[in-house]
């Protein structure tokens, strides 16, 4: 739980369930996502979240976030980032 209330102290509600949705990914084993496939699954705009993609690959502790190619939507590379 500490986790989490960490997310939401460093960024705004859209940034902690994009966050949490790429953890949720990385436990799965994925580490391709596409903007649109995000942005359906959370109720965002595929904007929107490529808005704050690109924001997080800036600021985000907890996740190396990298935009990775461009075919019909940004695909990002996403790796738990070195402790």
């Amino acid at each position: 739980m500490v986790k989490h209330k960490s997310l939401r102290e460093n960024y705004n509600d859209t940034q902690s369930r994009i966050v949490q949705y790429l953890i949720g990914g990385l436990r799965r084993g994925k580490h391709y996502f596409k903007s649109k496939y995000i942005a359906h699954d959370l109720g965002l705009s595929a904007k929107e979240v490529g808005t704050n993609l690109a924001i997080l690959s800036e600021i985000c502790e907890e996740l190396e976030i990298t935009r990775w190619s461009y075919s019909n939507s940004t695909t990002w590379m996403v790796s738990p980032r070195a402790a």
